[in-house]
């Protein structure tokens, strides 16, 4: 049925019901003034009246009920139309599907984006977003793909270089990729805003894996370290930096998979907007009842300790000193500005009820690993301390993703030692020339306690 004949049906249609419209109102007003006349000069008006409004309350019932009986019916069949496409009805037994990350470079003319998306389509892959990052030659499209799990990655690819597209990267996904690109840049951004120590998390969250590196500007000793980076930052295929504003430098490495300008853009962004809005530490605390009934808050640290930490120093033991930064003692004071920097970290401080600092946990950013360090004052040690705020940054390692925690410490260093076994996780322990590296998973199952008695046999066969 065409257009034209159904406009011409409906005209026809709507006339026939007009008529007997009218003919019906018509005969309701004829009606109408029989039964007056027969109230108005009857014997029995009052009793005709009466039975008129009944009828008429029935009559209405009636139609009510008819009318919501026909809303709802099921729609008429119609074999003259083309009923609209359904939704693809899932396979027998429900076919499972892997979620992907894919980067592929496309030539930049019509019908390149075009051609891609009907491959992939005839592979049944879902396109769930896409994003583009214009070139000076072609364009390379970042799509997340819902695809189904017995497609191998290795024939995922083949269809898109059959494609057109070149220079393609594809990594699994996650429900965290469903974000789309601006909700994800102000998350990112709002985290960047409250804590200093977030950018490192956000960029890594932002650029999926790679590589940052946090260069202060001068050594301990005072020498130079970083080098000088143009205010608007440097991109050279796999690597970008940007100036620190602490002085250093801020290098990003990324071998697998070479950045855009548009990954360059949002980068810089995020980097400028912690420059302009300095240091920042959130203000939470936590106050922990020792075992012995001492309270102690547990809360963040940054630079402004510097002069509570410098004087637990003081009152450390050149033993403790020693156990913790692995050195000369002289030198610890000139770690304490570097450890308690969220630039390079969070750290983690436990003070008294009368505010007095007794203990540090550091967690630091070290490329691609973390390494978690502990200071308690010697007066405070054997009480627990230590071990609380180890659990705390090992938690917040595992919260931003981090696969392993690893500490550096001397073999002689039980209490350390006693603390990471304590911690139920796998661990993996090195050691040379008396240096013990203890490493944790905190994304990992809890260890057996046969695995953690076998370990705790073994190295007390070694430091006993």
């Amino acid at each position: 049925m065409t257009e034209a004949t159904s406009v011409r049906s409906a005209r026809r249609h709507h006339w026939r019901r007009d008529a007997v419209e009218l003919a019906a109102l018509f005969t309701a007003v004829a009606v109408a003034d029989v039964v007056a006349d027969t109230v108005a000069h009857g014997p029995s008006g009052p009793v005709m009246l009466g039975a008129a409004a009944l009828a008429l309350l029935a009559t209405t019932g009636f139609h009510i009920w008819w009318s919501r009986r026909r809303e709802h019916a099921p729609p008429p069949a119609d074999t003259g139309a083309t009923a609209p496409s359904a939704a693809p009805a899932p396979e027998a037994g429900g076919q499972e599907t892997a979620l992907w990350r894919m980067r592929t470079t496309v030539r930049d003319e019509p019908g390149s984006l075009a051609a891609l998306c009907t491959a992939l389509a005839e592979r049944r892959v879902d396109i769930l977003s896409l994003q583009t990052h214009p070139l000076s030659e072609g364009t390379v499209d970042e799509f997340l793909l819902r695809a189904p799990a017995d497609l191998a990655p290795a024939d995922l690819t083949r269809t898109v270089a059959g494609a057109g597209g070149s220079h393609s990267w594809l990594e699994r996904a996650d429900t965290h990729d469903l974000v789309d690109a601006p909700t994800r840049m102000l998350g990112l951004a709002t985290r960047t805003a409250l804590d200093s120590a977030e950018l490192p998390l956000a960029l890594r969250q932002l650029l999926g894996r790679c590589t940052i590196r946090s260069v202060p500007a001068r050594s301990l000793t005072g020498q130079p370290l970083a080098e000088e980076v143009p205010a608007e930052g440097v991109l050279a295929d796999h690597t970008m930096k940007f100036r620190d504003p602490s002085g250093g430098s801020l290098t990003i490495e990324r071998p697998q998979l070479p950045f855009t300008p548009t990954e360059f853009a949002r980068v810089r962004a995020l980097v400028e907007l912690d420059s302009r809005l300095g240091q920042r530490v959130p203000p939470r605390r936590e106050v922990l009842t020792l075992p012995e009934g001492n309270a102690i808050t547990v809360r963040r640290a940054g630079t402004a300790d510097l002069t509570a930490a410098r004087e637990m120093h003081d009152r450390c033991s050149a033993q403790t000193l020693a156990l913790r930064y692995h050195g000369p003692v002289g030198d610890a004071e000139r770690y304490l500005d570097h450890l308690l920097s969220p630039r390079f970290g969070r750290t983690l401080a436990a003070e008294t009820a009368s505010g007095r600092l007794v203990a540090l946990g550091h967690l630091l950013w070290d490329g691609d690993e973390t390494e978690v360090a502990l200071l308690v004052e010697d007066a405070w040690q054997q009480r627990g301390i230590g071990a609380e705020l180890l659990r705390r940054l090992v938690a917040m390692a595992a919260e931003t993703g981090c696969e392993s925690v690893y500490a550096i410490t001397q073999a002689s260093n039980t209490g350390m030692v006693t603390a990471m076994r304590g911690l139920g996780l796998p661990l993996d322990y090195q050691i040379e020339e008396g240096t013990l590296v203890i490493t944790a998973r905190p994304t990992g199952v809890p260890a057996h306690r046969e695995a953690r008695e076998e370990l705790r046999v073994r190295n007390g066969s070694r430091h006993g």
